[in-house]
């Protein structure tokens, strides 16, 4: 049977999401504590990646067992149990054998936070700005990759991705709180560092660096270089990603 993992995470002390050869990932502790617990390996596959230092409010993975040895709420329980305080278990909920945490999943979205004070309380959830910038502006940009398809200028090079078509359905930034500054972006799939890029382009056109044409001929070129500079990280976070209801077994 096939199970779904709703998991949140910080990712300051992990190297991305995906198990790597040499470095500790949130994929990595949570196949080890399942092995644990089931008492036979296990592969999880998650939602998607996140880079190195990348937090996640909400991940979803999948994982495959034939007869779990407690109810999925006592399983919850007793992987945060030993999951490092770095790392949540929401819920574990069954779902048909064909739902699949990464194709299944309907859209994604991500949100990055900026601040302009220094805050000795942001500074590791958020991205201090050392400039001003225009926010409607950004905004008025932001509306242009609502209407982009090929997202190649923003994503990393050498990926083995087939294609760079994604489908943007949100994109806006807004003021949360006093002086803290929120980008929220949906999409049907994301590209990796793709928000960070998009991130570091819009500020560019926040401070005056480029125009809204500018943007358009940056996208148009398809040049990962033609874009502006990958922001930090650790302000990033996967905050939702949807599912339909029908995937889930009562």
């Amino acid at each position: 049977m096939r199970y779904f993992i709703n998991l949140s995470y910080d990712g300051a002390a992990y190297h991305g999401w995906q198990v790597q050869p040499y470095d500790v990932t949130v994929q990595q502790r949570l196949n080890e504590a399942l092995a644990t617990l089931l008492r036979i390996p296990v592969e999880t596959v998650g939602a998607g990646r996140t880079d190195a230092g990348v937090n996640a409010a909400c991940m979803v993975a999948h994982f495959d067992c034939d007869a779990l040895p407690y109810p999925p709420e006592q399983l919850a329980y007793k992987l945060n149990r030993i999951l490092p305080p770095d790392i949540a278990i929401h819920d574990i909920r069954p779902v048909k054998d064909d739902a699949h945490a990464r194709f299944s999943a309907l859209a994604r979205t991500y949100h990055y936070y900026i601040y302009t004070e220094k805050s000795p309380f942001r500074r590791r959830y958020a991205m201090r700005l050392p400039f001003a910038v225009d926010y409607e502006k950004m905004n008025r940009a932001a509306e242009i990759l609502l209407q982009t398809e090929d997202f190649t200028s923003f994503s990393k090079l050498h990926t083995d991705t087939k294609t760079n078509i994604c489908h943007v359905t949100a994109a806006r930034w807004e003021e949360t709180e006093p002086g803290l500054w929120r980008f929220t972006i949906t999409a049907d799939r994301f590209l990796r560092n793709m928000v960070r890029a998009v991130v570091g382009t819009l500020l560019d056109v926040g401070r005056g660096k480029i125009t809204e044409d500018d943007l358009r001929r940056i996208i148009d070129a398809h040049d990962r270089c033609s874009a502006g500079d990958s922001v930090m990280g650790e302000a990033l976070f996967l905050a939702d990603v949807r599912y339909p209801d029908d995937i889930y077994l009562a």
